[in-house]
Parts: C-alpha cells; structure tokens; sequence
C-alpha cells in the first residue's frame, strides 16, 4: 500500500465556475489619480496637521472602498449558485438567460419585477437572468452581473442537470 494512497487527504471537486465582478486596472487609477487631487485640493498650502493628514487618510479610504465595490464573487459549486453571500440551490432553477447589455437593460427596466434577487455591477456589461421554480419562494428570478454570461448559464444548467 503506497503512503499517499491512505494519507492523501481528499480533494474537493474543482469549481465548475467562478468568477470575481472586480473593477478593470483604469478605474483603479483614475480613483487613486482622483484621490490624489482630492488631497491635494484639501492640503491647499495649509501648515501643520492639515499639510499631511489628507494624503493619509484619502488614498487608503479610496483603495478601501474600490476594492469593496469589486469584492462581489460569482461561483457555481456543490450544487448551489453563489453570489456573494447568497445561496440558490441548483433544483430551483427553472432556466438561466444569458444577456447582453440591451437584454440586461430590458430585464431590470420600468417593467421589472421588484421582488427580483438583483446584484448588478454597471461597468459589466452582461449578466444571467436565472428563472426559478420555486413555490415557495416570491423571488420570481436572479438577475447577476457577469463577465461571461453564457459560461455562467452553461455552468448553472450542468449543475442542474447534474443534480
């Protein structure tokens, strides 16, 4: 009997999807470019605690709040949709419609249903529209931003199918 037969420790079926709904490198720099001249204007020559103080506290505050707006990850795994801290059993899933930008408009327009699960990123520009069949649910659907729309859907129908 071989050591790494009986010691190994088991590995964890790979994600069949995943995905992080971060902010491109640009709006990093035109952010971190903003809060420089944000401190920059709040300085403005003055002596003292107000000479340095804002080129502490702004360029941290800003790194802060770019990485929470891009903090949103996306997985297909064990059986479950999972959006950030939400969690969709795969048997619930009636379909999963990929959309494009005009479809995702449409989908969260004047019309929309308001008890919709929505996590909507505006500087992605597809999303899943994921249709459920739950009675006992009200959410009549999730709508999710993605990168990658059709993978996503693909990943939530073989999932489901699967289960």
């Amino acid at each position: 009997m071989s050591p790494s037969s009986s010691s190994a420790p088991s590995v964890a079926a790979p994600t069949e999807y995943a995905e992080r709904l971060g902010l491109r490198w640009w709006y990093w720099l035109a952010g971190l470019a903003l809060a420089g001249l944000l401190a920059a204007e709040l300085w403005m020559g003055a002596p003292g605690l107000r000479s340095w103080l804002p080129f502490v506290l702004v360029p941290p505050a800003t790194v802060a709040a770019l990485w929470w707006l891009g903090r949103i990850r996306v997985a297909v795994r064990d059986g479950e949709l999972r959006v950030d801290d939400a969690r969709l059993p795969v048997r619930f899933v009636a379909d999963a419609v990929p959309l494009d930008a005009a479809g995702r408009r449409e989908v969260l327009g004047v019309g929309s249903d308001p008890l919709a699960f929505v996590v909507q990123r505006p500087w992605i520009g597809g999303a899943v529209q994921v249709v459920l069949d739950d009675p006992a649910d009200p959410t009549p659907f999730w709508v999710v931003s993605s990168r990658r729309p059709v993978e996503l859907a693909a990943a939530i129908m073989a999932a489901r199918d699967a289960a």
